[in-house]
């Protein structure tokens, strides 16, 4: 049979059933199953094909439930971060609203970098019923639909109006998913007429098919080049972004620096590409580093970036590198990358293969021993600071630092710690001591709220042998908390520490140093007459119930001196309990984390009659003075 009767919908998970994706000896399905929620739309189009096909080979597509759209969007990015984006979801939503909703999903993956389907239900293509309830009504354009929000936010878009484009939309959007360069969020808008629709489908079509990742080597003569460059410097220093981690090249990393001794700092994404007590590892860099990786970052003459975007975190809004003489050999499989910051030497090559080959050629190059005594003692001194940090207070209230170390001590190295948005993540960067390549999952290139909790039942499902520890503020917890409910469901364990600071902690602190007193960031009480939360009572809140109610196991921790003893024993239970877990503790938000003299560029009002407000605008224009451009000399304003 060269050919079957079928309609777009079932042709579409017949075909995605069928993709896998090829890494070296690594061979596994690309689309590992669909998540729907279900509306006009997609009810009658892939929601029939998915019940169809669970009635006729209930193993072809598995299908999962989420209580809502960006969720399983989110949950989908987590697994596909997990398995160093060789796999991912594909997720389906009705007309308007469900499709909408995954409109932030979207720019998180796309953002980040990571994998993911989206297939949006759009309006009839035939307009035989127009407009039809959720429909968008643009007079100056009748083609546009909600869905043409996603062209911005998608690495590659496609809208099928007639059933036949269905072949080349599919092919199209599987060449991206797998394209280690372009991939990021693929949409496929599908009107709900035309998933319906019969189509005659080839055979080779819906026949097995296998996608390559690309590892490309470096130019000729580069490897060489970058060698020679590291001879003529004198404090190099290496940045480790996410490329390392999804190019599996933190073991030729480690042999490369173990046999250099150049230091290494890390990106939020690059955390993982050495365990914490590698002696050539410096910790995290930029805004939310270390300081010991700050401060060799700050007179570094040649700094090597490997699988690094340079964000502005992690170049501190451009102030991180002060040595005048600095310059950057980047290394990155995409050229977008690989020439920034006027790069010297820009590699668009694989890090694994690239460190491989620079470890064939390196001879006998090695820092000089004052250059690594200086690393040796700068993170000793960090070492402590952090141990200091993670010290109990005996504070009814504690600090995040003391949490994170509670937690930390009673997790083991292969657990996975999640987090997005927050105070969390500067913190988790500067503090948390990781211990395996996948062993930190912060969601910070877009730090979407809400995230967490779907991101680790995401973990979970791609990583079902680890302990997903997600770690998430009050805040964020009211964002997307219903998704405990899809991991009950499912009986996925994740065991949650839900922080309670009453308000939003990080832009609190924010607030502060920018001038503005912590303006709405409180939960309290509205008070109509001085327009403002900023009273001292607290809201009636009660998380903990309200996470009870959602049918997940809750533990108390009660604000005593024992707080933090209560809490490192809460999760040694929680990692032995088969079920998820919510562990809920009170902290102060005005305990702050060690410091890493570093800074992060948010623009202050350049008037203001408030004193607070002229006094941080002191401190920015004498930190704009460090600023470097893209190119030439600091200017400073």
């Amino acid at each position: 049979m060269t050919s079957r009767k079928m309609t777009v919908g079932q042709a579409l998970v017949e075909f995605l059933a069928n993709q896998y994706t090829v890494d070296g000896n690594i061979r596994q399905r690309t689309i590992v199953g669909t998540f729907g929620i279900f509306g006009h739309g997609n009810v009658a189009g892939v929601g029939q094909a998915l019940k169809q096909f669970s009635v006729s080979q209930p193993n072809l597509m598995p299908y999962h439930q989420a209580r809502n759209e960006q969720a399983m969007v989110h949950e989908s990015v987590a697994y596909s971060r997990i398995a160093r984006r060789l796999s991912t979801f594909a997720c389906t939503a009705s007309v308007g609203p469900g499709a909408s909703n995954m409109l932030t999903g979207a720019a998180l993956a796309t953002i980040n970098r990571l994998p993911v389907l989206l297939l949006p239900s759009d309006t009839f293509a035939t307009r035989v019923a127009d407009p039809v309830l959720q429909q968008l009504e643009i007079p100056s354009d009748a083609s546009l639909s909600v869905n043409d929000a996603f062209k911005p936010l998608s690495r590659f878009f496609d809208r099928v109006h007639r059933p036949e484009q269905l072949f080349s939309a599919a092919l199209g959007a599987m060449r991206v998913l797998t394209d280690p360069v372009e991939t990021g969020a693929v949409t496929i808008s599908l009107p709900e007429d035309v998933q319906a629709e019969t189509i005659d489908v080839p055979a080779e079509f819906l026949a097995v098919r296998e996608w390559r990742i690309r590892r490309p080597r470096p130019d000729i003569g580069l490897t060489k080049e970058i060698i020679e460059q590291l001879r003529n410097s004198k404090r190099p220093m290496i940045i480790a972004g996410g490329g390392v981690i999804y190019a599996n090249a933190h073991e030729v990393l480690a042999k490369f620096v173990e046999a250099t001794k150049i230091p290494v700092g890390a990106s939020q994404g690059g955390v993982g590409s050495l365990n914490w007590d590698h002696p050539q590892y410096l910790g995290a860099v930029g805004a939310t580093g270390t300081l010991a990786a700050n401060k060799i970052a700050r007179e570094a003459d040649l700094i090597i970036g490997i699988g690094t975007r340079y964000s502005d975190f992690t170049t501190a809004s451009r102030t991180a590198f002060q040595n005048p003489s600095v310059r950057f050999i980047n290394i990155n499989v995409a050229s977008f990358d690989a020439f920034k910051h006027g790069s010297s030497l820009p590699v668009v090559a694989d890090a694994k293969i690239t460190l491989e080959e620079l470890f064939t050629v390196i001879g006998n190059y090695r820092i000089e021993s004052a250059y690594e005594s200086e690393i040796t003692q700068v993170n000793a001194q960090w070492h402590k600071t952090v141990d200091d940090a993670f010290k109990p207070s005996h504070l009814e209230l504690p600090g995040q630092a003391e949490i994170i170390g509670a937690v930390q001590g009673a997790t083991d190295p292969r657990d996975v710690l999640i987090c997005a948005a927050g105070s969390l993540p500067g913190d988790l960067h500067k503090l948390w001591r990781v211990r395996d390549p996948l062993g930190y999952h912060v969601e910070y290139g877009y730090s979407c709220m809400g995230y967490e909790i779907a991101g680790g039942i995401g973990v979970r499902r791609a990583a079902p042998d680890r302990d997903a520890i997600v770690m998430v503020g009050d805040g964020s917890y009211l964002m997307m908390h219903t998704e405990i409910v899809s991991a009950v469901a499912e009986g996925l364990k994740v065991i949650i520490v839900l922080i309670q600071n009453h308000g939003y902690a990080s832009i609190g602190h924010l607030s502060e140093d920018v001038g503005s007193a912590r303006y709405g960031t409180k939960y309290r009480f509205r008070d109509a007459d001085k327009n403002n939360f900023d009273g001292e009572k607290t809201l009636p809140i009660d998380l903990a119930t309200n996470a009870e109610s959602l049918g997940i196991d809750v533990i108390r921790i009660e604000p005593t001196k024992n707080s933090i003893t209560d809490l490192a024993a809460a999760v040694k239970k929680a990692k032995s309990s088969k079920v998820s877990t919510l562990i809920h503790i009170n902290s102060d938000p005005l305990l702050y984390s060690p410091g890493n003299d570093s800074w992060w560029d948010v623009p202050i009002a350049e008037v203001s009659t408030l004193e607070s407000t002229q006094k941080a605008r002191i401190g920015y224009e004498a930190k704009k003075k460090l600023q470097k451009p893209y190119i030439g000399e600091t200017k400073g304003k």
